[in-house]
């Protein structure tokens, strides 16, 4: 186990995540968004520090490995959904890691 900081960072199976926020356009209404996310998006912003800019929208997935992502990024249902989706974005941030667990 390695230390961070005074933090037990347990060195177990790390996963690969897969992060995008969405910032729609306002001319988008709510409905269109709704059927855009339905069983896809896992969250939206609950407000609680304002730090957001204007993101609304989480999507989440979570991966073996990087590879895992990658292999998801270039799968045509992917491809389709985010090439539906892009045209109603006014803004996206993506991001890949890889976790660590830590223990408190």
């Amino acid at each position: 186990m390695a230390e961070a900081k005074g933090v037990a960072v347990a060195e177990a199976e790390r996963v690969a995540k897969h992060i995008v926020l969405a910032k729609f356009k306002e001319e988008v209404s709510a409905e269109e968004i709704q059927q855009l996310t339905k069983g896809i998006c896992q969250g939206t912003d609950a407000g609680i520090e304002n730090l957001t800019e204007g993101y609304t929208h989480v999507f989440e997935s979570t991966f073996e490995s990087t590879q895992g992502i990658a292999e998801y990024v270039a799968h045509p249902a992917h491809i389709e959904y985010s090439n539906l989706l892009a045209p109603a974005l006014e803004k996206v941030l993506a991001m890949d890691y890889q976790s660590n667990t830590v223990l408190l």
